[in-house]
């Protein structure tokens, strides 16, 4: 329960005290800043606070933006101001400020509860309101007029148009928007939380790789429809915690998780369905999922690279924003990058109309242009900044390395290797090295391992220094490329039946963990633990690892091998990540909506 102090003298016929309880808060009556002080006093510690003016005029979407919205500490709207538990002490001290001035004999000046905003001594954060109308009158005259603005300006209508992203993909705008919201809304009304319904949007995309699995055609077009039905959910879900102000941490990790997991879901699926036909895709849902994942760590690092970095602009950056300003480039660009919406409705159309590798041809395709277009922007743009990277971001590149014991032993072994080489030549020269090892290696070699040494001892090299230059950005997914690379080409390279989906399984429970580290990242609260990492043997571990299991075993004790290591990384990743999420869950971690990309 919130409680919601009202200053100063009821007004006859306002509707400010429903309209606060219809947004969960507990309505007490103050006379001045002190017996407010006491009011908040007597209010459980563990609960949210509001002073409201009781001469405010406004929207209630108003009241609900400004006072209701878990992921800030303190907020604050004309005429009216809030602190979550984490902030009470803050907004005490503000109250006690505003009384002290009152009683000395200094002029207060203004609302009481904007007095108390504009004393408060924490972040606050004051929500962009457009139409809507949040004021306190001084007269008569000015009430009516609020009054008569209140009742011009729709506020169901604005609520449910913000509900939509400001920066969304073409299909999603277009085709699914216009009438999700509605959805939202009336999950809404029926007491429905956006994780139910991310829940749900799982469930269905996990029913829809079912039905591709059955290798049918009948099968196949209902899996299309179930996908787009179950992207449809997806951005359902983002759009209730926006309407309803339902934000979480738990629910931003749900999203973004479910989302990966959907969709490799459905490349296995889609796989077993071919392999039911008598054509064997592994390889290719294996190396769609390989590339996919790889463009997302592209992103994650370019992005946690330059969020905080200082005199970050570039000419290339300037031409993007003057190419923004013209309507029909933007929606080029946006599609270009095949980002969610666009790439779940090509594979649902393709999985109808057409055959899994025809599918999986097309999303190949795609998604290598998608890539090459949005790396080449982003190394052109970092060529051309002149931007000063802070250590955070330098510890926030390096987490996302997943270096494990073995780099660890051998930094200061490594340390003279390759002079002052950057740092990513010397991830690209590792990379490919080991990648063309074992491309141009039969099945058993030892080749692959001689190459997952030298990779092993160049991973190091390429973190001796802080990661801060232009380009020390792609050495995460350098790294990515190399591990999963890897195990694909050796699983590939066995050639015996169930090898390729054992793989997809290793690489899928890897990719996993890289996806949590970054979640961890984003919402600030560090890497993974580091017994983590050990355990799970780091990247080069790994890759060290599952060469000489190639080496050593027959093909298919090979893959009995990869199997086993995928549901042991799988178990170690997912109870940690599950734990740490719930527990920060419960722990009141501050509430974040993850926009992703764009859906």
């Amino acid at each position: 329960m919130s409680t919601a102090i009202l200053t100063g003298q009821p007004v006859p016929g306002s509707s400010l005290e429903g309209d606060l309880r219809s947004l969960g808060f507990d309505v007490r009556i103050a006379s001045d800043a002190s017996d407010a002080e006491t009011l908040l006093a007597a209010v459980p510690a563990d609960q949210r606070v509001a002073v409201v003016d009781a001469r405010f005029v406004g929207h209630v979407h108003a009241l609900r933006l400004g006072l209701t919205d878990p992921r800030f500490d303190a907020a604050a709207i004309p005429g009216a101001v809030t602190a979550r538990p984490t902030a009470r002490q803050a907004l005490a001290r503000a109250l006690r400020t505003t009384s002290d001035d009152a009683s000395n004999g200094s002029v207060v000046v203004g609302i009481l509860a904007d007095r108390v905003a504009e004393v408060l001594d924490t972040d606050l954060h004051r929500p962009e309101l457009g139409d809507l109308v949040a004021e306190v009158p001084r007269d008569p005259q000015a009430r009516n007029e609020a009054r008569q603005a209140v009742s011009t300006v729709d506020d169901e209508a604005i609520r449910l148009r913000t509900a939509v992203k400001s920066r969304d993909g073409f299909f999603t705008t277009y085709c699914i928007s216009p009438y999700s919201r509605y959805l939202a809304r009336w999950c809404a009304r029926r007491g429905f939380t956006p994780n139910q319904v991310t829940t749900a949007s799982l469930i269905t995309a996990l029913i829809a790789a079912g039905c591709a699995a059955t290798g049918t055609r009948a099968g196949y077009v209902a899996a299309g429809l179930l996908l787009l039905f179950s992207f449809v959910l997806d951005c359902t879900d983002g759009q209730l915690a926006r309407y309803s102000l339902q934000y979480s941490t738990l629910g931003a990790w749900l999203d973004a998780t479910f989302d990966r997991a959907k969709e490799y879901a459905y490349y296995a699926g889609l796989a077993l369905g071919a392999a039911r036909g008598g054509d064997d895709v592994w390889a290719l849902a294996l190396g769609a999922m390989v590339l996919q994942t790889c463009r997302h760590v592209v992103d994650f690092s370019f992005n946690e690279a330059n969020h905080d970095a200082t005199a970050n602009t570039s000419p290339t950056a300037a031409l993007s924003d003057k190419l923004d300003s013209v309507g029909w480039t933007v929606w080029v660009r946006r599609m270009i990058v095949l980002p969610i919406g666009e790439r779940w409705a090509m594979i649902a159309v393709l999985t109808a109309l057409t055959t899994p590798r025809i599918t999986f041809y097309a999303l190949l395709v795609g998604c290598a242009l998608a890539a090459t277009y949005t790396t080449a922007g982003r190394v052109l743009r970092s060529l051309t900044r002149k931007a000063q990277r802070t250590d955070r971001a330098a510890q926030a590149l390096a987490d996302l390395t997943d270096s494990g014991p073995l780099a660890e032993s051998l930094a200061g072994v490594t340390r003279g290797i390759t002079g002052r080489a950057p740092a990513q030549l010397v991830a690209l020269v590792a990379a490919a090295l080991l990648v063309a090892a074992a491309w141009l290696s039969p099945y058993g070699s030892w080749w692959p391992v001689l190459g997952a040494g030298v990779y092993v001892l160049l991973s190091p090299v390429a973190l001796r220094r802080p990661l801060k230059g232009a380009l020390d950005w792609l050495v995460p997914p350098l790294f990515r490329a190399a591990e999963y690379g890897t195990v694909l080409v050796l699983a590939a390279k066995a050639d015996v039946n169930g090898a390729l989906p054992a793989a997809f399984g290793l690489v899928g429970a890897v990719a996993y963990h890289h996806y949590d580290t970054v979640y961890r990242i984003r919402g600030n609260a560090g890497a993974p633990p580091h017994w983590l990492v050990r355990t799970i043997g780091g990247h080069e571990g790994r890759t060290l690892l599952v060469t000489v299991l190639a080496a050593l075993l027959a093909a298919t004790d090979f893959k009995l091998a990869l199997t086993a290591l995928a549901v042991a990384v799988a178990l170690v990743v997912l109870v940690e990540s599950i734990r740490f999420w719930v527990t920060a869950h419960k722990l009141g971690a501050p509430a974040v909506h993850d926009e992703g990309e764009p859906a």
